[in-house]
């Protein structure tokens, strides 16, 4: 699995993120979605296994469910497919191509059918008739027939549009080119597969051929029917199974089953181990019956598709905006094989997360080689999940173990179980590093965090050309006529490469010293080169919140960039002030180490845990300086602990602190002042809120007052001006009074400030 995708499957809670980080996930969740539709629907070459294609689906859908607001215009819940390739005409599809949901266990089953009784109004005990049929892992193709003949075919697309293959749907024997006693206007829509003795024997000529070897059956049907060449599909042994239909101009029957029927009879391959059904028992029944015969099936399938049998309840039943509310596709759990583990590799990924990736002696998985294996995180490799709690029953994975490997929805391999039977007597545990094998930076755990994350930040090779991406993303430096791929142009240029950000504002003097001018290039021009040079030019002075959100430093949005910088105003008083909060950073680093340690202990030993003694022996040595800066960028609203302590690494690391300066050399960076409020009664006041608030809510009164000028803080410190206390005023009144900072009541406030 890629690490940045395990990196969101290893996200936070949910109903711990802020609107902010929601938005922020939504934007990566939709990144990577889409870029799977593409590999697998647009080139035939999947990126990610369908166990995690879901899971990151559910996590999309579950954070627009809890930030409606949030939701994008181009929202992965709403898309089908991926859009069609160039080379191929478009094909509008009359009534759109739709996926399926999954379910991934019988109760999941039991769900769908309980929930399609609630919609119609269905007792428990009423009669309620399904199709089951093999979920065939091949190619979605779509074939107009007018007049009973074959006018035109094409895939799914985007589920709107798709490629027009007509001229190769024409080479597969399976297709009947004309029918007879068929509508006027039928849409047969079914799966473009291919045998396992077919493909076998295809890659056996292309590897005689010196031509490309297909990973899989899949892969090769897809690749065969998506020719641009019709000569080169008809070579191929491509076959078609036909399970629905699009526009008809006249009913085929009155049920999905009838339908099927209807089909077959008209020369349509149908699949034979299509079920008619009475209800979820017999289905499971079917399922199972199914499952057990795959392997001697001589085709790929990857589950068993569910329908509700009558067709006025599928109208009545209807769509979802990407799936149809009457069909479930139930998918079956991964094949597995023993192997042995010959090593454990580590891969940093863009955001510097760790993943351990395991080398495995070869081993035949579901008809495919498997060598490598994910391996998730330390705690996988340690047996025990995040939370502490065991898996594989504690069982730890070492170099030399005998191990199962299962294709998690039959691409991407993972481990499952250790043979401790068969473990070498010299195998140890894993030592999982701390330092990045990249860059060498320290790899450091955050409270929460399932991975370890390098800090080397922009200085990591791993990690630099999503920086530089993001560095030059529209909400940071937005450099007009350098993006994405003109980043990695330059990243793997060797005469004028940008390696870092302050690589992009020295590109012109470098330029200009250069026997290979970039005028002088491919792609390039002195008009353009000129362009590009004025643009990053007129970037060379920034806003200090956009430079601080462009720096790319974990927990750092957009928001909190802007927080900060309206806090601190200016870049000198913000490096400053990270530089004194150091150590008490790194102490609270080791009192979240030392506290596990203790709630550890304690639940060892039966009793309850002392945190306060913990921590505070932690805090214990830090300069008051020190906890005054910490205290101080903590209380910032909005901030926290969490992005206080990312900020205050990333600064601490001499290597990543060195590529900043470089950068901060070529800059001039803007202060962001608090807004122009020279009459204002809390112009530059530090404000902090407590309590409840009966007038307002808690975001209208920090809205209120910032526009007012003041800085809201989340905790009080002795930079406090104002304690703003309602009822329920606790601690933070107390340590207001003992500092002897003003507090006033909602009303005194409101009338302080105008609006009373």
């Amino acid at each position: 699995m890629p690490a940045a995708v395990a990196d969101l499957l290893d996200g936070p809670e949910i109903s711990t993120l802020t609107l902010e980080a929601a938005t922020a996930e939504l934007e990566a969740l939709a990144q990577h979605l889409n870029d799977a539709n593409t590999a697998y629907h647009g080139q035939d070459a999947p990126v990610l296994d369908d166990a995690t294609y879901d899971a990151l689906k559910r996590r999309n859908a579950a954070i627009e469910a809890a930030f409606p607001d949030a939701k994008r215009t181009d929202s992965p819940s709403d898309q089908v497919g991926a859009a069609p390739a160039e080379g191929f005409g478009k094909v509008r599809h009359r009534l759109r191509m739709l996926s399926l949901g999954n379910a991934f266990s019988d109760d999941d089953l039991r769900d769908f059918d309980a929930g399609i009784r609630r919609y119609l109004g269905l007792t428990r005990d009423a009669t309620l008739a399904y199709t089951a049929e093999p979920k065939i892992d091949g190619l979605s193709l779509s074939l107009r027939y007018e007049d009973g003949t074959l006018v035109q075919a094409a895939t799914r697309g985007d589920g709107t549009v798709g490629e027009d293959v007509t001229a190769n749907a024409r080479t597969i024997d399976t297709i009947p080119q004309s029918l007879e006693d068929a509508p006027a206007v039928l849409e047969v829509r079914g799966e473009v597969y291919m045998r396992h003795d077919d493909f076998v024997a295809l890659n056996d000529r292309q590897a005689k051929a010196g031509a490309k070897i297909f990973a899989n059956p899949r892969n090769a049907a897809a690749g065969s029917l998506r020719q641009l060449d019709p000569n080169i599909t008809a070579s191929r042994p491509l076959a078609f199974f036909a399970y629905a239909w699009g526009e008809v101009s006249d009913p085929l029957a009155q049920t999905q089953s009838g339908a099927i029927d209807r089909l077959a009879a008209l020369g349509f391959q149908t699949n034979p181990l299509t079920r008619r059904c009475d209800g979820p028992e017999a289905l499971l029944s079917h399922y199972h019956e199914i499952e057990a015969a795959r392997a001697t099936l001589g085709y790929d399938i990857d589950g068993v598709v569910y329908k509700v049998d009558d067709l006025d309840y599928q109208h009545r039943l209807g769509f979802r905006s990407t799936t149809p509310r009457w069909a479930i596709a139930h998918k079956f759990p991964a094949e597995l094989a023993w192997t042995v583990l010959e090593g454990i590799d580590i891969q940093v990924g863009r955001t510097g997360a760790l993943s351990p990736v395991a080398r495995l002696t070869p081993v035949t998985v579901g008809g495919v080689v498997v060598s490598n294996a994910t391996l998730h995180n330390e705690d996988y490799i340690a047996g025990r999940s995040a939370d502490g709690t065991p898996i594989r029953d504690g069982t730890d994975i070492r170099v030399g173990d005998h191990v199962q490997v299962y294709r998690a929805g039959d691409v991407i391999p993972k481990i499952a179980d250790v043979d401790l039977a068969r473990r070498p007597s010299d195998a140890t545990p894993f030592d999982f590093p701390t330092q990045c094998p990249d860059c060498g930076s320290d790899a450091v755990r955050e409270e929460g965090d399932a991975v370890r994350r390098c800090t080397g930040g922009l200085i990591c090779p791993a990690q630099a050309v999503e920086k530089l991406r993001h560095f030059v993303s529209r909400a940071a430096f937005d450099i007009e006529g350098l993006g994405a791929k003109q980043v990695e142009y330059f990243f793997d240029d060797t005469a004028l490469p940008v390696r870092e950000p302050a690589d992009i504002f020295t590109l012109e003097a470098r330029n200009a010293d250069s026997l290979a001018k970039l005028e002088n290039r491919d792609g390039f021009g002195a008009t353009s080169v000129r362009n590009l040079f004025a643009a990053i030019d007129a970037r060379r002075t920034i806003p200090l919140d956009r430079l601080l959100f462009a720096l790319g430093i974990r927990h750092v949005g957009e928001v909190a960039a802007r927080d900060i910088a309206r806090h601190f105003h200016g870049w000198d008083a913000l490096t400053a002030a990270l530089d004194q909060a150091a150590p008490a950073a790194l102490a609270y680093l080791a009192a979240d180490e030392a506290e596990a340690q203790e709630r550890a202990a304690a639940a060892e030993d039966g009793r309850r845990a002392r945190i306060k003694p913990v921590r505070d022996a932690a805090f214990g040595e830090v300069a008051a300086d020190a906890r005054v800066a910490w205290d101080d960028l903590v209380g910032i609203d909005g901030i926290g602990a969490t992005v206080a302590v990312s900020l205050v690494t990333t600064f601490a690391q001499d290597s990543e602190r060195a590529s900043i300066r470089r950068l901060t050399d070529q800059l001039k960076i803007a202060p962001v002042e608090a807004p122009a409020t020279a009459s204002s009664p809390v112009a530059g006041k530090t404000v902090v809120f407590t309590g409840s608030l009966e007038r307002m809510t808690r975001a209208e009164a920090k809205s209120r007052a910032e526009a007012l000028g003041a800085k809201v803080a989340g905790s009080v410190s002795a930079k406090t001006d104002l304690l703003v206390a309602g009822p329920g005023a606790g601690s933070k009144a107390d340590k207001a009074a003992s500092l002897g900072i003003e507090t006033l009541d909602e009303d005194a406030w409101l009338t302080l400030i105008g609006d009373a």
